[in-house]
């Protein structure tokens, strides 16, 4: 993969499709015009390691395994070296699990090249969901929990979080070597809620405020051209950051 100066490189494409024939044929279709696929739970349990060589075979982009590991330490030490294995860049794993989780997987990674990201809080959650697990019995806020769960993350050694677009410029702020990677990302600013992510933001306003990585899925699977439509977004990549000089 060419560096983040290339605006291609920035986009993920969230391959949340349930078969590897579906998966397979949007790898084809976006090959060239995204800079990496991203397999999650549904896909990878479903197809498993197959789905990883599938993509190679059709694709030069890489490949984000987001499996957002919750486990005891030692086993998420063994799971990341399994997947290591696998050549992939990326990882997820949640900080929820706490410092000593996150740190195993770091170890589990090792120097194979693996990156983990550190999941903070799902854009699936708002500020009205949860209020106990998330902290509120603390004061906390959904930034101030994001940025403390990725201090906990950049202190264990994670290349990177996973943070939702509202709370990407704080994180950078904070914490200038982590990579941040944003889902939840929808190009129509007057449609940003309406489905299971709470905690939008359009394409422009996720790089203006500092966020490394797009992943996005919807916006451009269920177009009617993918290509075109991961094309658009690369363009709003590319006018957001010249915008940022």
């Amino acid at each position: 993969m060419t560096g983040l100066n290339d605006p291609k490189s920035r986009l993920i494409f969230a391959l949340d499709v349930p078969s590897l024939d579906e998966a397979v044929s949007f790898v084809q279709k976006l090959d060239g015009s995204v800079g990496m696929f991203k397999v999650g739970l549904e896909l990878f349990i479903k197809e498993g390691p197959a789905v990883l060589t599938a993509i190679r075979e059709h694709s030069n982009a890489e490949i984000f395994l987001d499996l957002k590991l919750h486990d005891i330490p030692a086993t998420v030490e063994r799971a990341v070296q399994s997947a290591a294995a696998h050549k992939v860049r990326f990882l997820t794993v949640h900080c929820a699990g706490g410092e000593a989780m996150l740190k195993a997987a770091v170890n589990g990674a090792g120097d194979s090249g693996l990156q983990i990201l550190g999941v903070t809080v799902l854009t699936s959650l708002g500020p009205n969901d949860h209020r106990e697990e998330l902290g509120y019995r603390k004061g906390l806020t959904l930034k101030d929990l994001t940025v403390t769960r990725a201090g906990m993350a950049a202190k264990a050694g994670c290349a990177g979080v996973i943070c939702s677009g509202l709370e990407v410029a704080a994180i950078r702020q904070n914490f200038q070597n982590l990579k941040t990677v944003v889902p939840g990302i929808r190009q129509n600013k007057n449609n940003l809620g309406g489905t299971d992510q709470k905690r939008v933001v359009t394409p422009k306003a996720a790089i203006q405020a500092g966020a490394d990585y797009l992943v996005v899925g919807r916006p451009i699977r269920d177009a009617a051209d993918p290509k075109a439509a991961a094309q658009q977004i690369v363009q709003e990549i590319s006018e957001a950051l010249s915008g940022a000089k």
